[in-house]
């Protein structure tokens, strides 16, 4: 019997992004207000000095340069890769910078089934764990793994697909499902 290789890949992006989208643009729109004002008020300064002049520079660079570094934020994804019992995690910006948000071996977790769920509940109300939240959609159906790493209690939660869920339930160790 052949051995088969279970590989899937999942790109979650927001349902309704037009906020999100139209926020973009918008960001666009003051980064470049804010450094054609810093350069036309640095452009006054060297006529006439006034601390007012270093302020307004200051200020309107500093949101020009802030929104050019965080404005791939506001279109982010989240990508699961699923490889034989092996999930890897990372976030994406905008479809151009991606950040690995970590691996996750699916035979080393303790718990894993749906955030509806009453063992969720138990699990998250318990003291010193740390939430991980990885996924876009609140109203999409939710599931969490609990596991712990180097005597820390996690718990990822994400939004995997049916399919995703069926390979993941293939590699659990007993008595981890929850329903």
């Amino acid at each position: 019997m052949p051995f088969m290789d279970h590989f899937l890949e999942e790109v979650v992006t927001k349902r309704n992004n037009t906020v999100n989208r139209i926020i973009y643009y918008f960001s666009w729109v003051i980064m470049i207000i804010a450094a054609v004002f810093a350069s036309l008020t640095l452009g006054t300064l060297t006529m006439n000095f006034n601390w007012m002049s270093v302020i307004t520079i200051v200020v309107s660079a500093g949101i020009a340069v802030y929104i050019w570094f965080f404005h791939d934020k506001l279109l982010t994804e989240y990508e699961y890769t699923f490889t034989n019992g092996s999930l890897d995690f990372a976030e994406v910006y905008n479809n151009k910078k991606r950040k690995s948000l970590g691996s996750l071996n699916v035979r080393n977790v303790e718990a894993f089934g749906k955030v509806d769920s009453e063992s969720f509940r138990r699990y998250i109300s318990m003291p010193g764990i740390k939430k991980m939240n990885w996924f876009l959609n609140r109203e999409a159906e939710l599931y969490y793994f609990y596991f712990t790493k180097e005597s820390d209690r996690k718990i990822i939660i994400f939004e995997p697909s049916e399919e995703m869920v069926s390979y993941i339930r293939q590699y659990l160790p007993n008595g981890a499902y929850r329903e």
